[in-house]
């Protein structure tokens, strides 16, 4: 084997030494985070909470910085083509993180090689609604009712690769029924249609569903995850009214651009871990649960995450390319 050139080296201990003190030094100016949608919704949300705690326990300020556009993929670009130094982060999801590859043919970035994942913090739950006059309570009698009489009933959601119409796809594809689908511009005119009974069903985020079951406006099925949630105690999981391996959760957390130092990587973990215990009580009042995953188990999850939601999304054959 060719030996390296003493200069050579020399250049190379001199990259890596800089390259640690800067870590060392990590952060010395602004930290921007990047929200790859428009203000309001769990990611903005998400995302300027952990601006606050960041700019509490690092020392620098961060801002967040609204960029969406091409369903989360500009923001999300924006993170990917800037220098790795951890000076500019991502607010990542599902959408961004796992459904785009699987909805754009021509997606311009790799979601688990361009950016490393630095926490994730934020889990919310799914809920089955239906209109109030449904003639059907129980998940079993819903499903029941759709495989006797397939397309039958009207199944809402909120626009052509949104988070509700693939978590209504894998509903359907798990229970192995077939509804009309009826996609409406967001969550926000979904509603209306179900409260006046013109949809049947909802598959929604918990938080947005929790003001319409709670007022009794529409009726709550059942929690696609793996406990009740304690603000609508009595609406059961799937699993407790019958209906096993419904547990669909989704998470939000932070990334950086892929090559960030992994002493940066260390800061930032830190940081967010001595903020979960304030982080928890502010979660919760926005309908979600706080996640603490160890560092080491993150990437795993989502290589997981990436293989079940692709070849569902791709087996429901939703494409927005």
């Amino acid at each position: 084997m060719r030996s390296r050139s003493p200069a050579l080296l020399a250049a190379f201990a001199l990259v890596v030494s800089l390259a640690s003190a800067e870590a060392q030094t990590y952060p010395d100016r602004p930290i921007k985070v990047i929200v790859p949608i428009g203000p309001a919704g769990s990611y903005d949300i998400v995302g300027r909470l952990l601006a606050d705690q960041l700019s509490k326990r690092l020392g620098q300020s961060a801002v967040v910085e609204n960029r969406p556009g091409a369903g989360t993929i500009v923001g999300t670009q924006a993170v990917i083509n800037s220098p790795p130094d951890g000076y500019t982060l991502l607010i990542g999801g599902l959408s961004n993180i796992v459904f785009n590859a699987g909805l754009y043919q021509k997606l311009p970035y790799d979601p688990l090689n361009d950016l490393v994942p630095v926490a994730l913090v934020f889990n919310i739950s799914y809920t089955l609604v239906a209109t109030k006059d449904l003639p059907y309570s129980t998940p079993k009698d819903v499903i029941a009712a759709a495989k006797k009489d397939p397309g039958s009933l009207k199944l809402a959601n909120a626009g052509i690769g949104t988070g509700q119409h693939i978590m209504g796809a894998a509903f359907m594809k798990l229970t192995g029924t077939t509804f009309l689908e009826v996609p409406y511009r967001g969550s926000a005119a979904a509603f209306p249609d179900l409260l006046a009974g013109r949809v049947d069903l909802f598959v929604d985020s918990t938080p947005a569903a929790l003001p319409y079951i709670k007022s009794g406006q529409a009726k709550g099925i059942a929690i696609l995850a793996s406990k009740r949630s304690p603000q609508i105690p009595d609406v059961p999981t799937m699993t407790e009214a019958g209906v096993p391996n419904l547990e669909i959760d989704s998470w939000i957390g932070l990334f950086a651009p892929a090559k960030t130092p992994p002493a940066v990587i260390a800061r930032l973990q830190q940081a967010i871990a001595e903020a979960l215990p304030e982080l928890k009580p502010r979660f919760e009042q926005n309908g979600g649960e706080v996640i603490d995953m160890p560092p080491d188990k993150l990437k795993p999850f989502l290589a997981a995450e990436y293989d079940k939601w692709i070849k569902i999304i791709r087996e429901a054959g939703i494409r927005l390319d």
